[in-house]
């Protein structure tokens, strides 16, 4: 059952903010770890957070570090710097408000990841492969076991953590105390062992994903058909180990154990979190961070995939994505971000990079982090939480050491970019996008399951460019009986779709095919890469968006098949035999219309046109490489926010036209006015920066 986001709870999520009783509130943020700090450090370390103008702090809470034996906790008693009630009670006194992470995985560079020994030195616990092996986590300091989040021995083992430290938050909830939100678990991956065919093949997780295929179905009868198989029994039917499709018939079989892969991270978070409701804390929001889709340091893959943000933020308040990266992986920054803007109800980035780990290859520097910023704004990010705030152990280059001392450039640039969104009044704005570009998560399962490599799981980069994500240098090339691998075209359309949008100025936002269509709303054109088969319900879900008015562009292919291969069309059907014109052809359905487009030489064109016929709004500019972002005040039309983005190492002299007469135009992050000259805004841009422009505009 979806979890209640009604106005009767304190805290709830409302307009794309989260809202303490029914007021938007402000978090920006960071992490302190008070259990790594000495205790008479804390008082000064919290007021030179607070006079960076940061509004949150972020408290990561280790069970491996509370725990004394099974059952027995120091919060305090022992050692000073453990007593969390007290750091959430000076939080308080200091007007911050607070987001709690207690696991019970928090990863924080610690050795056990934030669990005590005995945990993962119980097998009872521990994830298999499709072996029966320990799944290892090759991280530093020490390789670890992943754990089973299948296994109810597990789940009972979290009640005592919860227990105990659930007791100590709850006095502290919203609105007795500051905690307005709590991280249940954290970057629930597989332990970063998101290869298909990796992890969890434990007795527990077979058993569910057997239960999972029958609900799908309706029965055993139903999964015979899927699958073209001959089960007797529900206890014979197994889940592939690795692939070995040599027909479209078979896909279903291999979809399936990727779907359920994201099902197994959903129903244990929705577990979680009903523990920690039944323990005080059903008041205030809870939410969970993926890790972020792409790979470490932006490794290009599909981004869906074991990470499904839209059946989670059904049973969790809302969703984000992690963000580490530099200055020269705008794209990323920029896809990760757009993604969550796009699919999620509150767009929060749970982890922002603030500092690095030492393991980090090539992690930049303040700018880097000033960039990247600005990168992730742009897109229409509402909040986030600097990572870390304070330097400790296994952290470096944050804004302030752990003895309390600050490093002057990075104090002095966190604190702009807080002034800057309070100048700004950023919280006013929304981003502007009339386009929503869809991954189509079907074809995305596929790419990760037709992985012929299993890459140890981890999150290092790796010199030979392979990654723990499935991608092109890892998948198969078989055609399964299609005209072209589709789980290798569907990122060359993808990419494609992507690259024609961006050149032409239009506002996007990305999210993909399990996004609910009545979220699609407020769009004018939905574009999806589509080959042989697709799904009836986003089938059906084209069609219908395109008969009340919208206009979708698809390609390379109309969909003949649904995602058991049995004949759909659906599409077809409502296309008719409208004449392609020059591998473009466009065909009336309603009030609005469908376009396909057949060839990738095509695509610019096909995305201009029906861009241009939809009346999408687009900003010219007068250099491709500048990437331009509008938000608006949905309360005040003369009010807009442009982000000017020049990604190169060169500088640009730019222009930019927002096709409306400006009358005043003040940049944000420097505090300076800036004259503008009709509809275009015109200044050098430096290599890697962002300007921030708070513009009226003429009614």
């Amino acid at each position: 059952m979806a979890h209640d986001t009604g106005t009767s709870r304190p805290v709830t999520i409302q307009d794309g903010a989260l809202a303490l009783a029914g007021e938007p509130a402000r978090l920006y943020g960071g992490a302190v770890h008070y259990w790594r700090l000495e205790r008479e450090k804390w008082d000064g370390i919290l007021e030179s957070v607070r006079r960076m103008g940061f509004t949150m702090i972020s408290i990561y809470i280790p069970w491996e570090v509370h725990e004394i034996e099974k059952g027995r906790f120091d919060f305090g008693e022992i050692n000073p710097s453990n007593d969390i009630d007290a750091f959430l009670t000076l939080c308080e006194e200091k007007g911050f408000k607070v987001i709690v992470r207690p696991g019970p995985q928090i990863n924080s560079e610690l050795t056990w990841f934030g669990y005590p020994k005995r945990i993962l030195a119980d097998e009872r616990l521990l994830a298999k492969s499709g072996r029966g092996s320990k799944v290892i986590l090759t991280q530093v300091p020490k390789p670890i076991p992943a754990l089973n989040y299948a296994s109810d021995a597990f789940f009972d083992e979290t009640a005592l953590w919860y227990d105990a430290i659930c007791a100590i938050l709850a006095k502290h909830a919203y609105p007795q105390g500051g905690i307005v939100a709590a991280q249940v678990d954290n970057e629930m991956a597989y332990f970063f062992g998101v290869n298909a065919y990796i992890a969890d093949y434990s007795p527990e997780s077979v058993e569910a994903y057997r239960r999972f295929v029958v609900d799908k179905y309706g029965d055993l009868q139903s999964v015979n058909a899927a699958y073209s198989r001959d089960y007797a029994d529900i206890a014979d039917v197994e889940p592939p180990r690795r692939f070995a499709a040599t027909d479209k018939a078979e896909i279903p079989w291999y979809a399936d154990w990727a779907e359920y892969r994201e099902e197994y991270l959903v129903t244990a978070m929705d577990r979680l979190a009903g523990m920690m409701r039944q323990r005080g804390l059903g008041g205030i929001a809870l939410f969970h961070n993926y890790p972020h889709p792409l790979g470490p340091g932006g490794a290009a893959s599909g981004f869906t995939t074991p990470f499904n943000l839209m059946r989670l933020e059904e049973k969790l308040d809302f969703t984000g994505f992690d963000i580490y990266s530099r200055k020269e992986l705008f794209s990323h920054v920029k896809t990760v971000a757009s993604y969550v803007v796009g699919t999620s109800r509150y767009p929060y980035i749970p982890e922002f990079i603030a500092g690095v780990w030492p393991w980090y290859l090539n992690p930049g520097d303040w700018h880097d982090e000033e960039f990247v910023t600005k990168a992730a704004l742009m897109q229409g990010i509402k909040g986030f939480s600097r990572y870390m705030l304070v330097e400790r152990d296994r952290w470096l280059d944050s804004p302030v050491r752990r003895d309390g001392r600050e490093r002057p450039e990075k104090v002095a640039m966190f604190g702009n970019v807080n002034a800057m969104l309070e100048r700004g009044e950023f919280h006013r704005f929304r981003r502007d996008a009339d386009v929503l570009l869809l991954a189509n998560r079907e074809y995305d399962r596929l790419e990760a399951t037709s992985v012929l490599v299993s890459f140890p799981g981890d999150f290092l980069e790796t010199p030979s460019g392979f990654s723990e994500y499935a991608g092109a240098l890892t998948v198969s090339e078989a055609t399964l009986g299609f005209a072209e691998p589709v789980q290798l075209a569907k990122g060359t359309w993808f990419g494609a779709f992507t690259e024609a949008l961006a050149a032409t100025g239009a506002g996007t936002v990305l999210s993909d095919t399990d996004l609910r269509p009545d979220r699609w709303g407020g769009r004018k054109v939905v574009v999806l890469a589509t080959l042989e088969y697709l799904d009836a319900r986003v089938q059906r879900a084209l069609v219908d968006f395109a008969r009340k008015g919208g206009s979708v562009l698809i390609g390379p292919k109309v969909p003949e098949l649904d995602s058991l291969m049995r004949p759909c069309t659906i599409l077809s059907d409502a296309l008719g035999d409208d004449a392609a014109e020059a591998g473009v052809r466009t065909s009336r359905l309603g009030a609005g219309s469908i376009t396909v487009v057949g060839d990738l030489a095509s695509v610019p064109t096909a995305v201009a046109r029906v861009l241009r016929t939809a009346g999408v709004h687009e900003v010219a500019t007068n250099d491709a490489r500048l990437d331009v972002a509008v938000h608006s005040d949905p309360h005040d039309p003369s009010a807009r926010l442009v982000f000017v983005a020049n990604p190169t190492a060169e500088p640009v002299d730019a222009e930019v036209s927002l096709g409306v007469d400006l009358k005043e135009v003040h940049e944000i992050w420097d505090d300076r006015d800036v004259e503008p000259s009709g509809p275009v805004i015109a200044e050098r841009v430096p290599p890697y920066s962002i300007h921030v422009y708070r513009c009226t505009v003429t009614a």
